[in-house]
């Protein structure tokens, strides 16, 4: 399935805007710096424009700021969407990248060595 043209720029004007907490966590993510996971950045996924993917443990990380405080419907809903989906989400606040990146990261190692290799798997049933 192609992925909506609208969703595809909405998901280079992101990766080009990316908020400092973005950057930071990116940083830690990107070339397989982080133990040979690959992230990848502004990723489309059905209707959503995820901030962070890993496909080989089917994961998700959004870093949400003060603009998802009265977002907490949709994040909800877009979350149960993504779980429906074998996706996990999990999210963090700006200030837990700013001040809790190593534990943030440390949360993330114990999540994806748990679902290592479950896009793969998905893809052989």
């Amino acid at each position: 399935m192609k992925a909506d043209p609208y969703l595809k720029a909405r998901a280079r004007e992101l990766r080009r805007n990316m908020t400092p907490a973005e950057r930071i966590l990116w940083n830690a993510l990107r070339g397989r710096r982080f133990a040979g996971f690959k992230f990848r950045r502004q990723q489309v996924f059905g209707t959503y424009v995820l901030d962070f993917y890993c496909a080989n443990a089917r994961l998700t990380i959004e870093v949400d700021g003060e603009t998802h405080l009265e977002k907490s419907k949709d994040d909800e809903r877009r979350s149960d969407w993504l779980e429906k989906q074998g996706v996990k989400v999990l999210r963090f606040w700006n200030n837990q990248i700013y001040d809790e990146l190593e534990a943030v990261l440390e949360l993330l190692f114990r999540e994806c060595e748990a679902r290592r290799d479950m896009g793969a798997k998905d893809m052989n049933q």
